[in-house]
């Protein structure tokens, strides 16, 4: 199984973006599936996480704006952005922690 996450793109301060994490298998097999960030020049962060039971847990700095759900019928795992600063710039990627399978990046940019 392979995930590609797509989605990311420009936008302005305060504005929205949803990503998507696609599976090309069953993304429900794969369980706990988690979003993580790299900002430009850091090290890759931990942004949220939602498990096979649809529990999430946020970082703090996107808790009450990022919301993560899942689709196990289409097989895939979203990440609702809204309220966008411009730390929150860098590639999300999607990551399956029980296979420690990672996923291709989709570049975020909030800029105005």
């Amino acid at each position: 199984v392979q995930l590609q996450a797509s989605g990311g793109g420009l936008v302005q301060p305060g504005g929205s973006l949803r990503l998507s994490c696609a599976a090309s298998g069953s993304i429900a097999s794969l369980g706990e599936i988690g979003w993580y960030r790299e900002p430009p020049g850091k090290q890759r962060e931990f942004v949220a996480v939602i498990n096979s039971g649809e529990q999430t847990s946020y970082a703090d700095f996107v808790r009450g704006r990022f919301t993560v759900s899942r689709d196990n019928a289409n097989n895939a795992v979203y990440l609702q952005m809204n309220s966008l600063y411009s730390e929150d710039t860098g590639i999300y990627y999607c990551y399956a922690l029980t296979y420690r399978l990672w996923g291709h990046g989709t570049l975020v940019t909030v800029s105005s």
